[in-house]
């Protein structure tokens, strides 16, 4: 990580070295012990059920973890809340853990003082009252917030691991440059959605280096929101095909009609028959008396939610990615191999209200932060969510010029996956 401290001579380096080494050899061995990371909270508003309500919780008080509650393994040094909307818990959570609240994101990162005193930034740019664009995109502070911080590093010349909410920007080239800031000053960059470590039903991943010719995610929600959401379920299979993710071509959004008829077509076949499989894995079907009033297929969807809107995506190898937002009120996936053969499984989100009381998908990710934070580098790349945020600009741009394609040659995110898998299986 960037650190301005590593221009210094080689000799006086080696010097101060020495004296520690000399210093540490005569003091208790408690005194090795290393101090517990910290880190700054940005949140925009902290209410029931809010993103920032969620994560600051499991950093303070902890969560349930491999059958036994887990305290938090970093301590929240500052805390920084932008709004206080009727229902406001930020000021009871501070009060109840005797939390540093502070006016600014500097001082957050400075606690008052000329130096970066924090080991890690978690910023929750998500709910809260902001402006909406022409394009009906919310321009949430994420952007903004993830540039003071920035500054922070380079007046200080200090960095560390910062956490981003969800995708980074509703503007690409601010979603650039965030990460292109991320490597020129060092510091791990985590950001995204919880689909991708949440619990799998059934519990698998896709075989790295698999031939995956084709994937699609059938989940809800809206617009500049949760397809977001699908889109990270999408990729985070798809990124483990043989030769790795390369970016895309172009996006094509339709609504309704249109992407029914489009998935019609010939060239779809394999994408209807996705969705099919994708389908099948879903917990939350339209019924007619307790159960779907005819077997799951194409034409039974088609009329059972007639209501949708679709991302075709085109990626630079012949790649395809397909979304559906519908109602189904839950996140499956369907991908194919170049075999024949079908990959299909759950992303499990117990939203409040509907299988759940604390929304625990948030507990895998909220690990994922702070092993970032203890261990200084980040689980998965960073260029997964610069690429999703980047099929969600060009969705919404699709819808905004009339559900036409959005092409783009400023799209060629190439990256590997690890292969280790890091969703929730315990």
């Amino acid at each position: 990580m960037f650190d301005r401290r590593r221009f210094l001579a080689a000799g006086v380096g080696a010097a101060a070295a020495a004296a520690l080494t000399s210093r540490a050899s005569i003091l208790p061995s408690c005194i090795d012990e290393a101090p517990r990371k910290r880190v700054a909270f940005l949140g925009t508003e902290v209410r029931r059920h809010s993103h920032a309500q969620h994560f600051l919780d499991r950093l303070t008080f902890g969560y349930a973890w491999q059958g036994t509650w887990t305290a938090p393994r970093v301590d929240v040094a500052s805390v920084y809340v932008d709004q206080f909307p009727d229902g406001d818990l930020s000021r009871q959570r501070i009060a109840r853990h005797s939390l540093n609240q502070v006016d600014s994101i500097a001082d957050a990162l400075t606690l008052g003082t000329d130096e970066l005193a924090v080991d890690g930034v978690v910023i929750i740019g998500e709910h809260g009252d902001y402006p909406r664009n022409e394009k009906g995109q919310t321009r949430y502070p994420r952007y903004d917030w993830f540039k003071q911080v920035v500054r922070v590093f380079e007046r200080t010349g200090r960095s560390c691991p910062v956490f981003n909410d969800k995708h980074l920007s509703t503007e690409w080239d601010e979603c650039v440059e965030m990460v292109d800031d991320s490597r020129r000053l060092e510091f791990p960059f985590l950001a995204g959605s919880s689909l991708p470590v949440t619990w799998r039903l059934p519990s698998i991943d896709m075989p790295y280096d698999a031939d995956l010719r084709e994937s699609v995610c059938v989940a809800y929600g809206g617009v500049d929101s949760y397809d977001f959401h699908a889109l990270e379920t999408a990729q985070c299979m798809s990124e483990r095909r043989r030769g790795g993710e390369v970016g895309i071509r172009s996006v094509l959004a339709l609504r309704d009609a249109k992407a029914w008829e489009r998935l019609a077509d010939e060239g779809h076949r394999t994408t209807r028959e996705l969705t099919v499989a994708a389908l099948t894995r879903s917990h939350n079907l339209p019924v007619d008396g307790g159960f779907p009033n005819d077997r799951v297929s194409f034409d039974w969807a088609r009329q059972a939610l007639p209501s949708v809107v679709a991302y075709f995506i085109e990626h630079l190898d012949g790649f395809r990615t397909t979304i559906l937002l519908t109602g189904i009120q839950d996140f499956n996936y369907a991908g194919r191999l170049g075999d024949g053969s079908t990959l299909t499984c759950q992303m499990y989100l117990p939203m409040p209200g509907h299988g759940s009381t604390t929304a625990d998908f948030f507990t895998p990710l909220c690990r994922h932060i702070e092993t970032m934070v203890l261990e200084g580098k980040a689980p998965y790349p960073i260029e997964r969510t610069l690429l999703t945020s980047g099929m969600v600009i060009g969705g919404v741009e699709s819808l905004h010029a009339g559900e036409v394609p959005y092409e783009t040659d400023t799209m060629r995110i190439a990256y590997r996956a690890p292969e280790g898998s890091t969703f929730w299986r315990d």
